[in-house]
This record gives C-alpha cells, structure tokens and sequence, in this order.
C-alpha cells in the first residue's frame, strides 16, 4: 500500500510528522480525502488510526494521519486546545495539497473532538468522523462534552463501543436525537474506547475493522458523495 511520510508546517515555526496514505494509480482516486487525529494517549500511529486509514485507502480515499506536537515531542500530556486545533488545522491545509473535491476530518476519541471543535467554528468540511468520541470523562457521566456538537452543519458519524467507559450510548442517543439527520450512530457491540472487541466475543479483529470501514464507507456514500460540491 503506497504509504507517504510527509512533514506539516505549524504556524509557530515548527512541524509535525503526517503519513498520506492514496491509491498509486490516481484514476482509482475516489475525490474524497480524510484526515484523522489520533487520542490523547496515542500517536498517528495508534493501531486503529492505521488501520482504518488502509481501509479507507482500499476503497480509494486519500488519508492523512499526523501527529499533534506533544506527542512529536515525545511528551504525554496533550497541548492546550488552541495548539491542538492549530496543528489539526496545519493538517487539512497540507491534505488540501492534495486537491480533493470533498474532505471528511475526525479521529480517535480526542483527535475526533478537535476535529468536531473545528466543524462548530465552521472551518469547510464535508463530514465528521468519530472513532470512539469522549463524550464525558471517564466516571463523569454528568459533564458531557456535547454543547459545541449543535453547531456543526456537516454530517457526523458517531463510531461507538458499548464498553466505551467514555461514551455511555445512553447519554449520546438523546444528543444525537437533538442534532437531527446530521448524526449518524454505528454501534460496534462489545467495543471499548478504542473499538477493540473482548476475545470472548468470538470475533476477529479483522472482522471489527471491517465492520468499522464499511459503516464508515456506506455512511461515506449517502452523506459525502464523491464529485464537487
């Protein structure tokens, strides 16, 4: 699979590492390109992130995944939110290099938050994708990270585990219920915050992640049609 390492230019200077994941024959090129941000506790080369990307790829979408600057440094706490949307939107401005006709951002857990903080201040998007959004902390079910959400015009997939200790799927239905046919909810039983499914489920990983690509690509189709705007 043609994988290409890239640098993203920062507006402070610096830069942050990206790798573009595209079909090498471009009349295999659907328009459509993605960017995804890693978690909090990850990097642009968390499994998932990785993974999807391929798949993405397979069905002929170019794909961005990159690193926010705490984790190219090598640190673990994330930055501020303000540099985190910065590098998030350093990352769209490199895969418009690329010149799709329609740009789809999201992420695992954090990295899809910032990417839904972007999509509320109306930076151009096409769709949202959340892999596992973080809803609300971790045993904090009454401090939900959804106010923002209402101000996003672009279709929204929500991707989430029925073990996600950070997204309880009872406290999102109601959010989603308010936002209307903009949201869409894929529910991958069994999955934790990551999508990742307990052995004694009896199923593959591979058979997860195709799960997680097709919901994606079959939301893709009817919401983000390939083709100009």
């Amino acid at each position: 699979m043609p994988e290409r390492a890239v640098s993203i230019s920062l507006s402070d200077g610096n830069a942050v590492s990206g790798v573009i994941h595209a079909p090498a024959a471009r009349a295999k090129r659907s328009g459509v390109a993605v960017v995804l941000g890693h978690g909090a506790g990850g990097d642009m080369h968390a499994p998932l992130l990785v993974d999807v990307a391929r798949g993405l790829e397979d069905r002929g979408h170019t794909v961005l995944r990159f690193n926010f600057p705490y984790k190219e440094l090598g640190r673990k706490a994330p930055d501020r939110r303000e540099k985190l949307e910065a590098a998030y939107e350093a990352a769209i401005a490199r895969l418009r290099k690329e010149k799709p006709e329609r740009l789809v951002i999201g992420g695992k857990s954090m990295g899809g938050r910032i990417a839904s903080l972007l999509a509320a201040r109306a930076v151009p998007c096409d769709g949202v994708v959340f892999l596992g959004y973080p809803l609300h902390p971790a045993g904090k079910r009454d401090a939900l990270r959804d106010e923002h959400l209402s101000a996003i015009k672009a279709p929204m997939l929500f991707l989430q585990g029925t073990r996600d200790p950070l997204c309880d799927l009872a406290l999102l239905r109601p959010v989603l219920k308010r936002l209307g046919r903009r949201a869409r909810l894929h529910v991958v039983e069994g999955g934790d915050h990551s999508l990742e499914v307990l052995k004694s489920a009896g199923r593959t990983r591979e058979s997860v992640l195709a799960e997680i690509v097709t919901g994606i690509e079959g939301w893709r189709v009817k919401r983000v049609p390939a083709g100009k705007a």
